[in-house]
């Protein structure tokens, strides 16, 4: 089984999504725009990615040049601030087992299949 962290509402997002369903039928999507997700399952999918959290900000939103940009905060901060504005977490993540990618380009999906 693979599972795609998805935001319907990102180009991005849905041609990583669409790129996934041409090359396997056995997806879990999990908007995590609407669902949420936890400072444990973030953790664990940065873990999976082998990122750290600033690695998987999206610094071109304004959310995070208003409130975010030029601010140090510690892993765990960022974990808080990502799990509590999920727009600005970098989509889409794409997890097969113990292994994570983020899908831009969507050709770095490919290891994972």
């Amino acid at each position: 089984m693979i599972t795609i962290y998805h935001n319907p509402s990102c180009k991005k997002s849905r041609e990583g999504l669409k790129y996934l369903q041409e090359k396997t039928p056995e997806i879990e999507i999990k908007n995590y725009i609407k669902e949420g997700i936890s400072v444990h399952e973030l953790k664990d999918v940065l873990m999976k990615l082998n990122k750290s959290p600033h690695d998987m900000i999206r610094t071109q939103e304004a959310e995070y040049k208003l409130r975010f940009k030029g601010k140090n905060f510690t892993d765990d901060e960022w974990v808080k601030i990502m799990t509590e504005n999920p727009k600005l977490i970098k989509r889409p993540i794409v997890i097969r087992n113990y292994k994570a990618v983020w899908g831009d380009p969507v050709g770095n999906i490919d290891v994972l299949i």
